[in-house]
């Protein structure tokens, strides 16, 4: 199987240094080997690795990362939108395996998805068919559905079931709108981090009529599980119960669903 969404840090911020100085996130250092401790045992043998915020737009790690593993990992980086060579950039790092390019929003949704820089990121993600994979909260949705509908070539990969319910809420209308970029062929949706969305509560069974009206929208083969680890291995939450979810705990899903979800479809779109 493959995780499509692991983030990977070192506490060696001299040869790693963060845009945050002082940042402490828990646990101080999660490299690949601890992430394996509990990926293997559960049967999760690939991921993709996301570019961590506090560095920036230094992809340093993340690409020791892959290099170390090859095989094992593909990435998925940060660039600066609002530089004029964005494109040279992420055919740069696209070399390395790097092979989509998170965004979020810094302002409006509006002005965000507008400046020109983001413009040339759709552009050259099309092109070279790296994804553009947004995290971004349901009152983004329809900006990216704008943005979908311009550039329909580009392969985007919405993150965390664009964040729906991350207040503890999900909302019958934010699920409409995501559920409507589905007339987009190549968007993709992301099923993961449940420790942050709805009751975040394991084994999450609040969330199964959210995500079977994702998948009735979709399909298997485009969505995929993703565990947002380390993040979703801590306090009560554990890597087997978000696994869990995708693997025992929605009866709809066929075998064949399952095989999609769980690494076909990133394994088409990543590796």
């Amino acid at each position: 199987m493959i995780d499509s969404h692991v983030h990977v840090w070192t506490d060696d911020v001299d040869r790693y240094p963060r845009v945050w100085p002082g940042t402490e996130f828990t646990p101080l250092h999660f490299p690949p080997e601890e992430f394996f401790r509990h990926s293997i045992p559960n049967g999760v043998a690939r991921a993709l690795l996301v570019q961590m915020s506090f560095y920036g737009f230094d992809n340093s790690y993340m690409l020791d990362c892959l290099r170390a593993h090859p095989g094992t990992f593909a990435g998925i980086g940060v660039v600066d939108c609002s530089s004029a060579d964005v494109a040279a950039a992420m055919k740069g790092l696209a070399r390395h395996g790097v092979r989509g390019f998170r965004i979020h929003t810094e302002s409006s949704p509006e002005e965000w998805l507008a400046a020109p820089g983001m413009q040339s990121m759709w552009t050259c993600a099309a092109e070279e068919q790296l994804a553009v994979c947004p995290l971004v909260n349901p009152d983004a949705l329809a900006a990216l559905d704008r943005m979908c509908r311009q550039h329909p070539e580009t392969p985007v990969v919405i993150d965390h079931l664009g964040r729906i319910g991350v207040d503890g809420q999900i909302r019958e209308n934010d699920v409409r709108q995501l559920c409507a970029l589905a007339k987009h062929d190549q968007v993709h949706v992301k099923v993961s981090a449940f420790y942050a969305l709805g009751r975040r509560q394991p084994p999450y069974h609040d969330l199964m009529p959210f995500v079977r009206g994702v998948f009735d929208a979709f399909g298997p083969r485009r969505l995929m599980w993703g565990s947002d680890c380390p993040f979703q291995i801590q306090d009560r939450h554990t890597y087997a119960a978000s696994l869990a979810l995708l693997a025992e705990g929605l009866p709809f899903l066929s075998s064949d669903d399952k095989s999609w979800m769980l690494r076909r479809t990133a394994e088409a779109l990543f590796f």
